[in-house]
């Protein structure tokens, strides 16, 4: 056949399919159109239900988008069938009609009988029964049941659990019961590996990590769960890390990310924090704006913590602020409001700051609700505002208050809310709080050169029985030294901004092989301290103790055999420390002082002054390397006739001027080589701490060069020179002792271990030298 009427045939078919096509799609439409006439025509006579148990036919019908009477309607049906299905009680709904008749058919949900969990270790099943939506007695869904899946996760996922699987079992029991068991496989924690630091200059990583509350997986970390990776901790850890910058002159500084990556195998989490530090700022111009008449603000400059030239603080900033509208408000402005105002001048790298005083809303406190404190008492939280019911209503005071509450360590979480009050100018703030675990069980345990095998126990409370108060059981000891002490502290001491608190204690101290005796010293302190100033703290005491110098070895020194003894000790004494520190733990800046005085003779057996003074320095001076510089003296004499005890004197060593044994300078019997004690101490000392080269800031280790130098002298009045024979058998002279040497420094998970290895320049004969010296890191 020629291709032509091939085509035209072909052809021919194409256009008969589609005309039959259309006519049957016409003939089907025409028939849907006619039979949903009909139905839209058909008027519902009645509505039976049927396969309900527990649910009540009404109760089926009132949930139906049509009633009897109404005209039959497909698109209500429809309704009808989802509304049903949503109200949970339904596995499955079908609608139907049978003429004028509309049949409802519905199978309901089981009924929940009993919840159970299998394998749960390390979550109390009272927990997470807590934590689902369903209850036994309530309407089973499989979506009820997926949601509480998912809650199981996140309560194992908040203990670092992230490879903890849950997985439903649903039992069939007789008259529409089922019992519902939660088959858990929890896997091990997901801890966290490794926090590492990207972009830091200034400080180094092991610096940082003193600063978030995240910590890494360490020999000791059974005693506190913060190594076990927590998203919300991640979170606020970045917080920290920007407040610790602005506080230390990086007013550009920012925290990028927190990233964390799980390993393979997932059983650990690698942290990367990305900082990005920019300059160091200092501050430039300081000045006070006010818009209110007659306040004078000369007046107010005692209030400025900021000073042109020092370097930029933000947190000075603040408590500059707070202090201000303090002291406006005393001078009868209860409304103003302070707002700093900064200028950045990239140029010369300050930051001048304009405190501008103005006159804010006039809006008063109603109420102060606190919500959620189950534990803690409602005025250990209400002390912390500076407000009370029915004062004025300033936010920078709410805000201050937040985050004091925040600082006390209670709580994981403090939100403040504000709403209206009965009036306009009315407000009430609720303060809603989710508390936290504040006692602490710790343990350590190492070595030392002077001491050998050294341990401690301890078990703290922050918040005794949800008073605020802190206590603290500690026991430490040694082959040479055993101690047990009991603290007490009220923070708010009379609802006052006064700390106070007492203390118990036992020592006893074996000396043998080094002045041929043993010591014994128990008693109790009460104390009371308050901040001067900012940076400033004055602290009293009164400490009463009864003192024993006892088991005097046969060829112990006569001046040891005429103290042996037993008198009781009552003194008063104070203590003044400013602190101008960048970091408390690991320094790198700043300035810090002490003085202290103790007069005994209030009562008691002993009669004696006794002073302390320190000063310590540190000064940056290139990339994460620091010049420290330490100063430290201190002088006893007796009063009213009586002389300074042997068990009262110093005794100094590699812990005061590294090269000597403990207890190695000072006075000492040439005979028997017991160490007498001096009345006068003093030492300084100059030390370069930097990174090691090639080593990560991950493991901690760092390295130091020093210079010390200092003397002890002095001996007792008991310490005679010349024996009977009129020979010299007492050593006691006031030269310089000196010393050169390196040391290793590392934040171990054992806590802050120090090897010095030490050469002396000078000394006298009759002291005692050791070139290396190991043990617990003395921070200065």
């Amino acid at each position: 056949m020629p291709k032509f009427w091939t085509t035209c045939v072909r052809g021919g078919w194409v256009a008969l399919g589609v005309l039959l096509g259309l006519s049957a799609f016409n003939g089907v439409l025409a028939v849907s159109l006619a039979d949903r006439a009909e139905a839209q025509t058909v008027v519902i006579r009645d509505i039976r239900v049927s396969g309900n148990r527990r649910v009540e036919p009404e109760t089926v019908r009132s949930y139906l988008q049509f009633n009897i009477g109404d005209s039959y309607s497909p698109a209500k049906v429809d309704g009808s069938i989802k509304a049903l299905f949503a109200t949970g009680l339904f596995a499955d709904v079908r609608i139907a009609r049978q003429g004028n008749v509309v049949l409802v058919q519905v199978m309901e949900n089981p009924v929940v009988n009993r919840i159970a969990f299998e394998g749960n270790r390390e979550v109390e099943s009272t927990t997470l029964q807590t934590e689902i939506q369903l209850k036994p007695r309530a309407v089973y869904t499989r979506a009820k049941v997926i949601a509480d899946v998912q809650r199981i996760l996140d309560v194992y996922r908040r203990q670092g659990m992230y490879s903890a699987h849950v997985e439903p079992k649903i039992i069939q029991q007789g008259s529409n019961r089922v019992d519902v068991v939660f088959e858990i496989r929890e896997g091990s924690a997901t801890k966290v590996k490794s926090i590492s630091f990207i972009g830091n200059r200034a400080f180094t990583g092991s610096q940082l990590r003193d600063v978030i509350t995240t910590t890494q997986t360490s020999l000791l970390s059974f005693l506190k769960p913060t190594n076990i990776y927590d998203a919300d901790r991640v979170a606020l850890d970045r917080e920290l890390l920007r407040q610790f910058y602005l506080k230390n002159g990086y007013a550009d500084a920012t925290v990028i990310s927190g990233n964390a990556q799980l390993d393979r195998d997932g059983s650990g989490f690698f942290i990367t924090f990305t900082i990005e530090e920019g300059p160091l700022y200092n501050f430039g111009a300081v000045s006070i704006q006010s818009s209110l008449r007659s306040l004078d603000t000369a007046t107010l400059r005692s209030a400025l913590l900021t000073t042109q030239g020092t370097i930029f603080n933000a947190s000075q900033i603040e408590k500059t602020t707070e202090k201000l509208t303090l002291m406006v408000a005393e001078r009868g402005y209860a409304f103003a409001r302070v707002r700093p105002r900064v200028q950045r001048d990239a140029a010369t790298r300050t930051i001048a700051v304009t405190y501008a005083i103005d006159e804010g809303p006039r809006v008063y406190i109603e109420r102060i609700n606190v919500i959620g404190n189950t534990r803690t008492r409602d005025y250990v939280i209400r002390r912390e505002f500076r407000l009370a019911e029915g004062d004025a209503f300033n936010p920078l005071m709410v805000d201050r208050a937040k985050k004091r509450l925040e600082a006390l360590g209670f709580f994981k979480k403090v939100t403040i809310k504000r709403s209206h009050g009965t009036a306009a100018d009315r407000v009430v703030l609720s303060v809603y709080v989710e508390e936290q675990s504040t006692g602490e069980l710790s343990f350590g345990a190492g070595y030392s050169t002077s001491e050998g095998v050294i341990g401690d126990v301890s078990i703290t409370e922050r918040n005794l029985l949800g008073r605020g108060q802190f206590l603290r059981l500690k026991l430490g000891g040694s082959a040479e030294r055993i101690q047990v002490d009991l603290s007490f502290t009220e923070p708010r001491f009379l609802d006052q901004n006064l700390s106070a608190g007492f203390d118990l204690f036992h020592k006893e101290v074996d000396s043998s092989s080094t002045s041929s005796f043993r010591s014994r010293k128990s008693g109790g302190a009460l104390r009371i301290g308050f901040p001067v100033a900012e940076n400033l703290w004055l602290g009293l005491n009164y400490t009463l103790s009864r003192d024993q110098l006892y088991d005097v070895q046969d060829l112990a020194s006569l001046a040891v055999k005429e103290a042996a003894g037993t008198a009781w000790t009552s003194s008063v004494g104070y203590s003044v420390v400013y602190d101008a520190r960048n970091h408390t733990r690991t320094p790198t800046r700043g300035f810090y002082f002490l003085a202290a005085q103790d007069f005994a003779g209030v009562g008691g057996d002993v009669q004696y002054v006794r002073s302390l003074i320190e000063m310590r320095a540190y000064y940056p001076i290139a990339n994460k390397v620091t010049l420290v510089g330490r100063v430290i003296g201190g002088h006893i004499f007796g009063w009213g006739g009586d002389d300074v005890r042997l068990i009262d004197l110093y005794y100094k060593g590699g812990e005061t001027i590294r090269g000597f044994d403990r207890s190695g300078l000072g006075p000492r019997d040439l005979t028997t080589r017991d160490a007498l004690g001096g009345s006068t101490f003093y030492a300084a000392t100059a030390e370069m701490r930097f990174p090691f080269p090639f080593l990560p800031d991950e493991l901690g280790i760092s390295g130091a060069v020093f210079v010390d130098a200092g003397s002890l002298f002095g001996a007792g009045a008991g310490a005679k020179r010349l024996n009977a024979e009129g020979k010299i058998v007492l050593a006691d002279d006031a030269s310089l002792r000196s010393s050169v040497g390196g040391s290793i420094l590392w934040n171990s998970p054992l806590g802050p271990l120090r090897a010095d290895f030490a050469y002396v320049i000078t000394s006298e004969k009759y002291d005692d030298k050791q070139f290396f010296r190991f043990g617990a890191s003395t921070k200065f």
